[in-house]
């Protein structure tokens, strides 16, 4: 796939297509290509996820891989930014891939917070790309940093490169929810207290055990579910219905 240039004029091509993506066989699979791509055209954040329900609280919760730095995305939930949001509005009610700018935008439109909370980590304009997988579960993948808006044929690019991310990364749940099979009792119920808010300590207590084994349970339980710590085990768990 072909890109513009930005500084010379000439065409700049991108190495991933259709095939690669098809080989992904992990969320950090996905992961490394999205940064590869966001790196290619010169943004700061990617994000995919599943489009929420207009009484959705948390952008977090509907995330499904996303580089946001940990405390944009505290901060956008914290400010309960998800409920005023014009990007989310948009996508609910629109298909079409649409680009946005803060700086441009008139204040009624993006709000001094989101210009404040967005500008402070450079996230200051992007593209929203509504996708859809086989199922037809809705989602969107976005682009976004500090550089120029992007050209026609970027956008038809970073489209592209959206629809076929969204469907691999529902095919690479598919397999995860089978893989959630292998969980033992004990971990789900590590998994759950977590999600509850309890410590390890905490939940050595409740179940009787030590924090060495509560610790081990969910170490064994994140490796399994293919994430790197007890909170992304959690999240991804929840994601797949393994806990409530």
């Amino acid at each position: 796939m072909i890109s513009n240039s930005e500084n010379a004029g000439e065409a700049r091509v991108f190495d991933g297509n259709v095939e690669e993506i098809a080989g992904l066989k992990t969320q950090f699979d996905v992961i490394r290509f999205m940064k590869r791509v966001t790196e290619h055209y010169r943004c700061r954040t990617f994000m995919v996820l599943n489009l929420p329900s207009a009484t959705s609280l948390e952008l977090s919760n509907n995330t499904v891989i996303t580089n946001w730095p940990a405390e944009l995305m505290s901060l956008f939930d914290r400010e309960g930014m998800m409920q005023t949001s014009p990007v989310l509005r948009k996508l609910r009610s629109s298909t079409l891939p649409f680009t946005f700018d803060l700086e441009t935008v008139g204040p009624d439109r993006s709000g001094p917070l989101a210009r404040s909370v967005f500008g402070r980590f450079g996230v200051v304009r992007g593209a929203y790309f509504p996708v859809h997988d086989m199922s037809g579960a809705r989602g969107a993948v976005s682009f976004a940093g500090e550089g120029p808006l992007f050209s026609r044929q970027q956008m038809m690019e970073m489209m592209y490169i959206s629809v076929h991310i969204f469907e691999r990364l529902a095919e690479i749940r598919n397999l995860d929810v089978r893989a959630t099979d292998m969980l033992t009792e004990r971990e789900i119920d590590c998994l759950n207290w977590t999600a509850a808010g309890k410590t390890s300590a905490e939940i050595a207590d409740i179940l009787g055990l030590s924090e060495h084994t509560v610790n081990h349970y969910l170490n064994r339980a994140a490796k399994k579910l293919d994430t790197v710590n007890r909170t992304q085990a959690v999240a991804k768990a929840l994601r797949v219905g393994l806990i409530k």
